[in-house]
């Protein structure tokens, strides 16, 4: 059975986004929830997302992160709010995003569009100074 491929415009909107963390290295597990926005952005989105992130240590903090998403020949590039590059992916079933370099640590990263309006997507960052998952949940808000 062939999976139907996600358009970058099917992404419009706003999300509740769940995203539980296992930091190997540090021990400093955590449980984030807030929501995650994608707006028109020139031809492409611009993602943002807030929450509050709980950690094991008890400690409770205020989490932002945005992106730009663009179409691309492969499919859906992501960038960094400053416009320099971050991955890529093709937008359909499970698939594995392009490797993202950041200094000696290496970023890998899994989607999941199965269950389409519901989808996921895995980090596993490892290098000297880190050790972690990070698995995002994303269910259209309400």
């Amino acid at each position: 059975m062939h999976s139907k491929t996600v358009l970058l415009a099917d992404f419009l909107g706003d999300w509740q986004l769940s995203r539980q963390i296992t930091d190997a290295l540090h021990g400093q597990n955590g449980q984030l929830d807030g929501r995650a926005r994608f707006v028109t952005d020139g031809d492409g989105l611009r993602y943002a997302e807030r929450g509050q992130l709980r950690l094991a240590s008890g400690a409770v903090l205020q989490a932002d992160r945005a992106y730009l998403w663009d179409a691309d020949p492969d499919g859906i590039a992501v960038r960094f709010a400053d416009g320099t590059a971050f991955h890529e992916f093709d937008p359909v079933g499970h698939t594995t995003g392009t490797t993202h370099l950041c200094g000696a640590d290496t970023y890998n990263v899994t989607y999941d569009f199965e269950n389409w309006p519901n989808w996921s997507a895995t980090w596993d960052v490892t290098g000297p100074r880190k050790d972690y998952r990070s698995i995002s949940h994303y269910n259209r808000a309400r």
